[in-house]
């Protein structure tokens, strides 16, 4: 077998497998790039010592790391791992509804295996793509996954390669597509080995994690090479669908072809080789429409991107919040949530008073289909990100949940849900780590209190990351969707699915085409998506709403609704939501 690595500032490179040093040559026809052949096979420990090291340092393109970021690595015979696949779905984006979750509290377990076997609620409730997050090596046990330290391998307590091809395999035999959230704009803190191999970062750009990864400086060819074949691995080697690309506004790179470019190309090519629908989706703060535009047309050529602008409205019609970024939304929630909902962004240009600058760019409704954007009412980020971790559910009655599921499921975008939401969990989803390293752990806890502390929490009141407890209280409760009050909701979810499925118009990607009419003193919004028109009633009063004709009837409804009379009027009780139809 052939071991390689790429260690261009090293003078001297040895394998250890097993028991054994072997010196590596440097490759004629790499610069930078070191070789051997050793007999090895499925399960062989190795690492490479460089220049003198007594400590086998991973590969840094290791599959497979049994111990953690700090041990050996091991070889993964891929042929072996997946020898029979179900072919995966054909679903297209814009048809998709997207279920986002995390494998180590979608169950207690935290396992692939454990997952797989909760997908028959997914099929049941309609979705067409699990969205995992990270699942990429990172220090101890449970954690988000956003510290990963290892982007070729698969995190060892969830079940390693393995079970990641497991879950995936279940997955597509069950009908669903799986998309994996990657992180490319930065490694995490501890058990991180790339800077002893090459120049993976550099000081040239500062980031909120430190030294930027090297994506334009000096060795970057080599860099990006890696960071996009490790992109490809996921796609090509295990089936996967399509890769969410985090906090892409955080790639700092200022090369005329930029990474994001070379890697939609990359993931196209792969497309079209294996005749198979793959996609990527950014998560961008820049409000840029340039980022899901074609590449000919002098885009970066990403097939969609998570729309926060939608939540932020959505939100703050919700909630009433106003603090921090939701103060540019707060002053007018319906208005704001209206212009989303035809123009995709709110900020296209306009005043960000977060961030004291105009901020955005308009979108071209007429080259840019809907599908481009997600849409959602919920998501890791804009739940474990609160200070306790709280879900709408901890704050909102069941009919403003179910009004917020109406807009997110009927609304022109890309449909994601967030893991327990269609029953309106009552856990928490709050933010967990498993730092070995004590000086870190406490450097995490006393930041986090910190942070939350400006905002006036007390310390005591935030939860210790640290501590086992704030893992277990963020898993969910499968006893739960059984119950009354959880079980309503979840029907709810499952009939607005079901009608996004069987009516097209549901599914039109003509932003353009969408209207919509809204009170912001007496909180009622309609919109109409082709022959179909929704009714949401924020209001806790009743409230009645002419729809400009008759002809429709409805379809579903969250409290009783009485079709609309010869006048086209539809009368909507407080707190709730309509879909009519012809």
């Amino acid at each position: 077998m052939q071991f390689e690595v790429w260690a261009p500032l090293t003078g001297h490179v040895a394998l250890r497998l097993d028991d054994a040093t072997y010196d590596m040559a440097r490759d004629p026809g790499r610069e930078g790039w070191w070789t051997v052949e050793a007999p090895a096979g499925d399960g062989s420990r190795y690492g490479f010592l460089l220049d003198g090291d007594t400590t086998p340092r991973p590969d840094p393109r290791s599959r497979r790391l049994p111990d953690g970021p700090d041990g050996l690595s091991a070889v993964v015979d891929l042929e072996a791992l997946i020898p029979v696949r179900t072919p995966p779905p054909r679903t297209r984006l814009q048809d998709a509804v997207l279920y986002e979750l995390h494998i180590g509290t979608f169950t207690p377990e935290g396992t692939f295996d454990a997952a797989a076997a909760r997908l028959g609620h997914l099929t049941s409730l309609g979705v067409t793509h699990v969205e995992l997050m990270p699942v990429c090596s990172f220090p101890g046990r449970h954690g988000w996954g956003y510290d990963g330290v290892a982007p070729w391998s698969v995190h060892e307590p969830y079940g390693g390669p393995a079970g990641l091809a497991r879950f995936t395999e279940a997955a597509h035999a069950a009908g669903l597509g799986v998309v994996l959230d990657v992180v490319h704009n930065h490694l995490g803190p501890s058990g991180n080995h790339l800077p002893a191999f090459g120049p993976y970062f550099t000081d040239t750009h500062h980031t909120p994690w430190g030294a930027a990864v090297n994506l334009d400086a000096p060795g970057s060819d080599e860099v990006r090479a890696y960071l996009l074949g490790s992109a490809l691995v996921w796609l090509r080697d295990y089936g996967i669908d399509g890769l969410r690309l985090d906090a892409v506004h955080a790639l700092a790179d200022d090369r005329a072809l930029t990474f994001l470019e070379e890697l939609s190309a990359a993931v196209d090519e792969l497309a079209a080789d294996t005749g198979r629908p793959l996609f990527l989706i950014a998560e961008s703060d820049r409000c840029d429409p340039r980022t899901v535009t074609v590449r000919a047309d002098g885009g970066l050529g990403l097939h969609a991107q998570w729309n926060d602008d939608f939540h932020h409205a959505l939100h703050c019609a919700l909630t009433g919040e106003s603090q921090a970024y939701y103060a540019d939304f707060a002053t007018a929630p319906l208005g704001a949530l209206a212009k989303t909902m035809t123009r995709a962004f709110f900020h296209d240009g306009t005043w960000s008073s977060f961030r004291a600058r105009t901020h955005g760019r308009p979108v071209d409704r007429r080259r840019t289909p809907a599908h481009r954007f997600l849409g959602y009412t919920q998501t890791h980020d804009q739940i474990g990100n609160r200070a306790l971790g709280d879900r709408l559910s901890a704050s909102l009655p069941p009919g403003l949940l179910a009004c917020a599921a109406t807009v997110a499921l009927t609304g022109p975008f890309v449909p994601m849900l967030f893991m327990g939401e269609e029953w309106g969990a009552g856990t928490p989803w709050q933010y967990f780590t498993d730092h070995p390293d004590p000086e870190l752990a406490e450097a995490v806890r006393a930041g986090r209190r910190r942070e939350f502390a400006a905002h006036g929490w007390k310390p005591e009141e935030i939860p210790d990351p640290q501590d086992p407890a704030t893992r277990d209280r963020s898993c969910l409760d499968w006893a739960e969707p059984e119950r009354a009050a959880h079980a309503r909701l979840l029907d709810w979810y499952r009939a607005l699915v079901a009608l996004r499925r069987s009516h097209p118009d549901l599914r039109d990607p003509d932003l353009a085409a969408v209207r919509v009419a809204h009170d912001e003193e007496r909180r009622w919004l309609t919109f109409r998506r082709g022959d179909v028109r929704v009714c949401v009633n924020l209001s806790p009063e009743p409230v009645t709403i002419a729809l400009g004709r008759n002809g429709v009837r409805v379809l579903a409804a969250w409290e009783p609704v009485e079709h609309p009379g010869p006048d086209g009027r539809v009368h909507v009780p407080g707190e709730s939501a309509v879909v009519l139809g012809p």
